[in-house]
């Protein structure tokens, strides 16, 4: 497994007031989530310092090659003195969501953030989201919202056909009634043709139970005149 490595150091001396009371300020200035993005920021300085101090002995054409990268980025150095001149918010200025509330696009730098990081910023027609992405002076310009599709508008019918329809919806739910109802009325018609054959069979029963009784009760009585 891979280690990977802090791009940023944390100050050496972790109380100092003046120094957190600074930091303190830019982070709230800038919109930064904590204070790593500053520290960040300052070990991306601290680089550009150290390649500027490599090549203060060389060639002149080394050297501009060096500045034309910076100035691709949008910072405004000459020679390899001012590079060494910059600080920590001429990096901050060129980050992404500087640049989204420095354009308009956002009213506040943390409504900025936002929208970088809900994927409405596009950058060069890409989705950029991350809130630090360094913005060069060649895509400076093609910073823009994301349109989002928005639903076809549902076109408002005339009065008469709004009527129209509502004719047709109530007699449909009258036909659908009428069909419960003819429905309600087949079963009841069932359960009661069941009853009345329920019936019919009692009263047989009955008759068969009364025939021999009657045809006993005359035996007797025929026997008894005898």
């Amino acid at each position: 497994m891979i280690k990977k490595h802090k791009k940023f150091r944390k100050p050496k001396k972790a109380f100092d007031t003046e120094r957190i009371k600074d930091e303190n300020v830019v982070v709230g200035k800038y919109g930064l989530k904590n204070k790593k993005e500053l520290w960040k920021a300052k070990a991306k300085l601290d680089n550009f310092r150290r390649q500027a101090k490599k090549l203060i002995d060389a060639d002149l054409e080394m050297q501009e090659v060096f500045l034309i990268k910076l100035r691709g980025l949008g910072f405004k150095v000459d020679t390899t003195a001012e590079v060494l001149a910059l600080t920590e918010e001429d990096i901050l200025k060129r980050r992404l969501q500087t640049m989204v509330l420095k354009k308009g696009i956002a009213t506040t730098v943390k409504g900025a953030r936002q929208m970088i990081t809900h994927k409405k910023i596009l950058v060069n027609g890409g989705v950029v989201n991350i809130p630090s992405y360094m913005v060069s002076v060649e895509d400076e310009g093609k910073i823009a919202i994301r349109k989002s599709v928005k639903a076809k508008p549902v076109v408002e019918k005339k009065g008469e056909e709004k009527e129209e329809e509502k004719v047709e919806e109530v007699k449909e739910e009258k036909k659908e009634e009428i069909k419960e109802g003819e429905k309600i009325g087949e079963k009841i018609g069932e359960k009661i043709g069941e009853k009345i054959g329920e019936m019919k069979e009692v009263e047989n029963v009955e008759e068969k139970i009364e025939k021999p009784v009657e045809e006993n009760v005359e035996l007797k009585v025929e026997g008894g005149r005898k």
